[in-house]
């Protein structure tokens, strides 16, 4: 058998010997707390003998709280001396509907009177004290405070200095006041300040090391990133960094990747980055025009050199004359006229067709291809030594697929484009509409996805892009999904709608459960209910403090 509870078993004896001992009663009762105050005192000792961390101090503390007087709900809060504001660092009892953010946002004011005082602060009447904050009911309903219910915050002092605060909310026990809480609080909160100060300074140099990776971020990106390229993903940082090394050389580059990506952008970026930037940059693409023809615009004529020649016409290497020149597609030209676009690699000279004489250029060769050299190569429908002349200093210009993290980015860049051309402001997009974005494999690449939000900004009309604006062919990823489709109800149609208005509202109300009910028109139990039957992610969208 367990042993009863002696400070209680005394009392009850006393109490039945008549109410002449009421006073003794409760004289045991106060003794019996405060031993259960020793106790919990030389507890937190021996747990900062072995550890500074606040977590390992405070949740403990609060737990036995609630065992010992009562406690609903506590905190521990800490003041940023950099920004001013609370940093939640502990919390217990609260809903689940409601994160530790949303009940430090109800208690501030006096939160904030605690430390201004440096001195407790009790609210006898929490619900009244709420109503009259102007609380929202279905708020004071999920914290079902009791009518008895209050407040009593204590400052953390650390050498006279408020750094945070200490609050618990209990019903008001007329036989022990609130005095006897704010005793046991006040020493538990002079005992733990000096952890508090380490959970402080410690919130303090993460936060500026996060201002210092984002400097430093937007300091690398700013120094590497061409103004007409958009990404920060390692491999955008990777051409970024070979455009920076190569744009103020003559040296020839060749753009590799596949179609879509972006290859003329690094050649103007090594153009407007070089020492040319004023001089003419000549673009030519190779596969749009027949190879009897491709010479011609290339190398100039003269005039009568062929049936049409009506005048003497320059080519496109004596027009970038001391400038640049961008040979696009270069893997779709003949044999022929690789034999003499090599000639002009090596010597920078070429005649006009019809013409013997030789003309001199200072020209900067960049060219790009999405076709597979060394395998032309090998199959001996492209010259090695053509190649080796081209392949000087290559940079690769990576797929969408591959540099997904992008994508949002570039969505947005789009959408600002493409709503300033049709007179809009610019608008955001769905979560479900990113989730098909972030999901498809792009074979047409950047290319494929601007043409997705120029059409997705004109079917919005200025309203958020959703799932339904994208193209289908981006709600039908592969064979299976478009099979399953095919096959979908109408109960299937609606649930998608219903959970992306659901995911859109929990954005936009940072996962407040409460609120997002409200907009929804729905009851907390329900939204509930359908967060649960469509397994979102409540702390993806959750703001971050």
């Amino acid at each position: 058998m367990t042993e009863p509870n002696t400070c209680k078993n005394i009392g009850c004896v006393l109490a039945r010997e008549g109410p002449s001992l009421d006073l003794l009663n409760r004289t045991m009762g106060v003794s019996c707390r405060s031993v259960q105050e020793l106790s919990l005192l030389f507890a937190i000792s021996q747990t900062l003998e072995k550890s500074f961390d606040l977590t390992d101090i405070v949740k403990p503390v609060l737990r036995r709280l609630q065992d010992m007087i009562g406690l609903e709900r506590g905190t521990i809060a800490i003041v940023s001396r950099d920004t001013g504001r609370f940093l939640v660092s502990e919390a217990v009892g609260l809903p689940r509907s409601m994160s530790s953010r949303d009940y430090l946002a109800l208690i501030k004011p006096q939160l904030e009177e605690t430390v201004r005082r440096s001195n407790p602060v009790i609210v006898p009447n929490f619900a009244n004290w709420l109503e009259e904050q102007g609380v929202e009911a279905d708020v004071l309903k999920t914290l079902n405070i009791g009518a008895r219910s209050g407040l009593v915050s204590v400052p953390l002092k650390f050498e006279n200095e408020a750094i945070g605060t200490l609050s618990i909310e209990r019903p008001h026990d007329p036989d022990v006041g609130w005095e006897a809480d704010l005793r046991i609080l006040t020493m538990i909160a002079s005992i733990i300040a000096q952890a508090a100060r380490v959970r402080q300074q410690a919130a303090e140099r993460i936060q500026s090391l996060r201002e210092e990776n984002d400097r430093l971020q937007k300091e690398i990106a700013h120094s590497f990133r061409p103004r007409n390229m958009i990404g920060n993903s390692s491999l955008m940082q990777s051409v970024y960094y070979h455009i920076e090394q190569v744009a103020t050389s003559s040296t020839t580059v060749l753009v590799r990747g596949e179609s879509g990506t972006g290859k003329e952008l690094v050649a103007k970026a090594l153009h407007e980055k070089g020492s040319r930037t004023k001089q003419p940059f000549v673009k030519f693409n190779c596969a749009a025009l027949p190879d009897s023809i491709i010479e011609s615009e290339l190398f100039g004529h003269e005039k009568g050199a062929f049936t049409g020649a009506l005048a003497m016409r320059k080519g496109r290497f004596e027009l970038a004359d001391k400038g640049t020149i961008f040979l696009d597609e270069i893997g779709d030209i003949s044999i022929a006229t690789q034999i003499k676009l090599l000639r002009v690699l090596q010597e920078r000279e070429f005649e006009r067709v019809g013409s013997q004489k030789t003309i001199k250029v200072d020209v900067r060769i960049i060219a790009a291809t999405s076709r597979d050299l060394e395998k032309m190569m090998e199959e001996g429908t492209f010259r090695e030594d053509l190649y080796y002349r081209l392949n000087v200093f290559p940079i690769y210009m990576p797929p969408l697929r591959e540099r997904t993290c992008d994508i949002l980015m570039l969505a947005d860049h789009f959408i600002e484009k493409y709503s300033e051309r049709a007179g809009r402001k610019p608008v955001r997009i769905s979560s479900a509409a990113i989730d098909l974005l972030m999901s498809y494999h792009w074979p047409g690449n950047v290319r494929e996805l601007e043409n997705c939000i120029e059409r997705a900004v004109l079917l919005s009309k200025g309203q958020s892009i959703k799932a339904h604006h994208l193209p289908p062919t981006l709600q039908k990823k592969n064979a299976a999904e478009r099979k399953e489709s095919e096959s979908a109800t109408l109960e299937d149609a609606v649930q998608a709608v219903e959970r992306e208005l659901i995911v859109d509202t929990l954005k936009e109300t940072g996962s407040n459960m409460a609120e997002a009910a409200r907009r929804l028109g729905l009851t907390e139990r329900k939204m509930g209910l359908r967060v649960k039957k469509y397994d979102i992610d409540l702390k993806r969208f959750a703001k971050q403090g």
